[in-house]
């Protein structure tokens, strides 16, 4: 298993804006006025250095950016789909028992009478919703919106979270005889 991740996603770059290489970017951290400020730097994948934000502005739920590296569109599209991180030693910790997704990642969840279900393989959002994608227990693989409805113990740092899986229709899967067309019954008559 690897480490923790040298860096971490603050942005997810969706589109091109006009002629002077304007991205607009869905904000992914808490602190986009701290992130996203002038004079910040993020690194995207697959680039040697960082790049420095010229300016960012509101775009609808997003931003609007622009690099100094980045003169015009041809070198902005370049950074489509890009993920735009920061180093990981530049991210505070979390407070209470809030934690960080690569964190989940590894996590034991059990249901509320000990039976192991599996370990959090992925984390993704859903609408306003963190959803975490369970792998690798009695159940097979499902999902797991993190949500007070389902989650009766929130303990990720001591490497387990419980949860109501009756709550959430979980039962193992039943083993099915298939049978061939060869092994099918006739119709009565």
């Amino acid at each position: 298993m690897s480490g923790p991740p040298e860096r971490i996603a603050v942005g997810l770059v969706r589109g091109l804006h006009g002629l002077r290489g304007a991205v607009r970017v869905e904000v992914l951290t808490d602190r986009p006025d701290k992130r996203f400020a002038p004079g910040a730097r993020v690194w995207v994948a697959g680039r040697p250095a960082p790049l420095t934000i010229l300016e960012a502005v509101p775009d609808g739920k997003g931003l609007r950016v622009r690099f100094e590296a980045i003169p015009d569109r041809t070198a902005a599209e370049s950074l489509r789909d890009a993920l735009l991180e920061v180093g990981i030693d530049e991210v505070p910790a979390p407070e209470g028992d809030a934690v960080y997704w690569h964190e989940l990642v590894g996590v034991e969840v059990r249901g509320v009478d000990g039976t192991s279900l599996g370990t959090v393989r992925d984390v993704y959002r859903a609408g306003a919703t963190e959803v975490l994608v369970v792998d690798g227990g009695l159940v097979g693989p499902f999902d797991l919106p993190v949500v007070k409805d389902f989650i009766r113990a929130w303990t990720p740092r001591e490497g387990v979270i419980i949860v109501d899986a009756d709550g959430l229709d979980l039962a193992p899967p039943t083993s099915r005889k298939r049978r061939s067309r060869g092994d099918a019954e006739a119709p009565p008559g």
